[in-house]
């Protein structure tokens, strides 16, 4: 674990600031803290708006341009492994490519359902959907206009796809792919990807400290976006009948209609500073998450658990395996108001039980999440692949730097 690393980081920033953002800064960060050189190769999605949409389309599929800046930042710190984060739309899998033809290994964190979901997140229409799961060609994601709601940009996207599962880029370019949680890597090897490629490593949140649970707590808080896939109008509906007060942090599409039928023991306080969201964590009897997607992760559940918070969760992917039902937190059926109505009135009514469950959900936090501990994971895997173990190195096809030696 001494080894001093030259890493390249790469990572498609988005137009509207989410998780991945943050995982691929507190992942450089951490990277750096313990004296690896680390360079960052990233654009932002802003470009998208001086793009045509032919040019866009094609560069979701193959970007050439991105290919051959990549291949000459790779020339200049001649980097020990290179690991990317988001490549969609501006970086494409040609750049696997151009890592391929400096006979690099990559790592590839997949942080959404991209490569198997145009929309990235198996959710449509209110509920989840895998239409297009183990399906040769997208067309439910096309006809639906999953992407942007648009066939054509949802077309670009099947393409990619497509182009690439044909190719066997997925399986020949990258050595790792690095999952947040075991429901995530169980429905990419359910689409074909080989066991030995999926790898569990969990997102990186930092020790928030001052985690010591007191009486003084008050009230349920949600934080996230407020979109359709996140559980809303299910917590809404559920908290019709609380009389327990519920801060909602954050901002989204959702937000005139969800003020609208919300009681008034509801505050909505809009978008939030990270400090002003880990400050209010600390202060709440517990943390609602009432997702109705596969959440793939979920980040805020390891914030509060950092501070010694328990966390009510929908009954459905990660957030369920993360918190264990009666010992960090609680369980409800997703989409049941009623369900979730029961368990927030149990919880306000078992304070000293809910204490118990808080300082439950730090142990887990300090045996699992905590930066050395994700430093440790990483760092083994980034080992692993470097030294000749990794799934590419072990299916590698002769003469791939010779057909690529044109990006």
């Amino acid at each position: 674990m001494n080894r001093k690393l030259s890493i390249l980081l790469v990572h498609n920033y988005y137009q509207w600031r989410g998780g991945e953002d943050q995982v691929f800064e507190s992942e450089a960060s951490l990277l750096e803290s313990y004296g690896h050189e680390v360079t960052r190769y990233s654009v932002h999605n802003n470009e998208v708006s001086e793009m045509g949409r032919l040019a866009l389309a094609a560069g979701t599929v193959w970007r050439r341009a991105a290919a051959r800046e990549l291949r000459s930042v790779m020339r200049d710190v001649s980097p020990d492994i290179v690991h990317f984060h988001n490549t969609f739309p501006l970086i494409s899998p040609a750049a696997y490519y151009a890592v391929a033809a400096e006979g690099l290994p990559v790592v590839q964190t997949l942080p959404n359902f991209r490569l198997l979901c145009a929309k990235a997140t198996f959710f449509r229409d209110g509920s989840v959907c895998e239409d297009c799961m183990g399906r040769h060609l997208p067309l439910a994601a096309i006809r639906h206009a999953c992407y942007r709601g648009s066939a054509a940009a949802s077309a670009a996207v099947g393409t990619m796809q497509v182009v690439h599962r044909m190719l066997g880029t997925w399986r020949r370019k990258v050595d790792c792919f690095l999952v947040p949680s075991d429901f995530v890597r169980n429905k990419f090897i359910e689409a074909g990807f080989e066991q030995d490629q999926v790898v569990v490593k969990f997102n990186l949140t930092e020790d928030q400290g001052n985690w010591q649970r007191t009486n003084h707590r008050q009230g349920a808080l949600f934080v996230g976006r407020l979109s359709e896939e996140k559980g809303l109008h299910t917590l809404m509906s559920a908290w019709k009948g609380i009389p327990t007060c519920l801060d909602v942090l954050g901002d989204g599409p959702l937000e005139a209609s969800l003020k609208r039928e919300a009681p008034n023991n509801v505050r909505f306080l809009g978008a939030t500073p990270r400090s002003q969201v880990i400050n209010a964590l600390r202060e709440t009897q517990f943390l609602v998450v009432p997702s109705e997607w596969y959440e793939t992760f979920g980040l805020v559940i390891i914030e509060a658990f950092s501070v010694g918070t328990p966390v009510i969760v929908s009954r459905l992917a990660a957030p369920e395996e993360i918190v264990d039902d009666g010992l960090t937190g609680l369980h409800f059926s997703p989409g049941d108001p009623d369900d979730l109505a029961a368990k927030v009135g149990w919880a306000t009514t078992h304070p000293e039980e809910m204490r118990r469950m808080g300082a439950a959900a730090r142990e887990v936090y300090e045996e699992r999440y905590t930066p050395d501990k994700n430093y440790t994971q990483l760092m083994s895997i980034y080992l692993d692949v470097i030294n000749g173990s990794g799934h590419r190195q072990k299916n590698r096809t002769k003469g791939t730097k010779e057909r690529v030696e044109g990006i």
